[in-house]
């Protein structure tokens, strides 16, 4: 019987490590999840902390200081490591054409309200291509380049560097700002053009493609030879995994409920 090395350096049967791999890509994997979860409760405090300065209650200022620019692109690029994971995954299991465009209209939708709810709020500058139109575009494209393999290294850097090579005033208007090479940021509350970020994206699923070949346990807490690892943290543990699985409906639902909670105390305060 053929052998080869585990993860702790032992030696195990090749037919194991092959079963192993597809445990691991025929199954939901926690690790994925619960990274996705973290970036939640990240991006939920800085939209807080944004809130309370939107309501002068905190000196903050979110579109210069960088101690808060740099958060932003931190959880964003998080979030889409995890979204080009979640592509590498979804391959690697044969996911099907109908169930992906199910997802993908999710988040058109979803993009479609946080739209209209900006103009609402923020009609000088109001969200025409945010986090969630970025994405409804790049899913489409990992979707569409899964196959390239190690080619989505290169890739990647060269969507990272072209805004910085590239730029034109074609690029700064509405209606084709969402490519990228804009010579100026647009007025707007969130901005994620395809270029650069479609380059984080591809990383992920390029990176997430070589752990599920040769690393499938750092991927999930039920592989490998590392099992309890990821569950020393019990209750906390699952709360992250879960909140990672509801990523969509989370995103959506956290503003509502910080502004209205917040209108609703200045309204309390100042009636008091």
């Amino acid at each position: 019987m053929a052998r080869k090395k585990g993860n702790s350096g032992r030696e195990v049967p090749a037919e194991q490590g092959a079963r192993r791999v597809t445990d691991v890509t025929s199954t939901r994997l926690d690790r994925i999840d619960a990274l996705r979860g973290a970036a939640l409760l990240w991006m939920a405090t800085f939209h807080f902390c944004f809130d309370l300065a939107t309501h002068r209650l905190i000196d903050a200022d979110f579109y210069r200081d960088p101690f808060w620019t740099w958060q932003r692109t931190c959880i964003l690029s998080t979030f889409l490591l995890c979204a080009g994971a979640g592509q590498a995954v979804a391959a690697a299991q044969g996911q099907s054409w109908p169930r992906f465009w199910r997802r993908w209209a999710q988040v058109v939708a979803c993009a479609a309200l946080v739209s209209l709810g900006s103009w609402l709020m923020f009609p000088r500058s109001y969200i025409s291509f945010g986090v969630l139109h970025g994405m409804a575009v790049m899913l489409v494209v990992a979707r569409l380049s899964a196959s390239l393999g190690p080619w989505l290294w290169p890739l990647g850097l060269l969507a990272l560097l072209l805004p910085s090579l590239i730029s034109h005033p074609f690029f700064d208007t509405r209606a084709t700002n969402w490519v990228g090479l804009v010579t100026h940021k647009p007025v707007t509350e969130d901005f994620v053009p395809v270029l650069p970020w479609l380059g984080v994206m591809w990383w992920g699923m390029a990176a997430t493609q070589w752990m599920l070949r040769h690393r499938p346990s750092w991927l999930s807490s039920a592989s490998g030879d590392n099992v309890g690892l990821s569950r020393a943290g019990g209750a906390s543990w699952q709360a992250l995994v879960s909140l990672g699985r509801w990523s969509l409906t989370f995103y959506m639902v956290h503003q509502p409920v910080f502004i209205g909670g917040l209108m609703a105390w200045l309204h309390l305060r100042g009636g008091a």
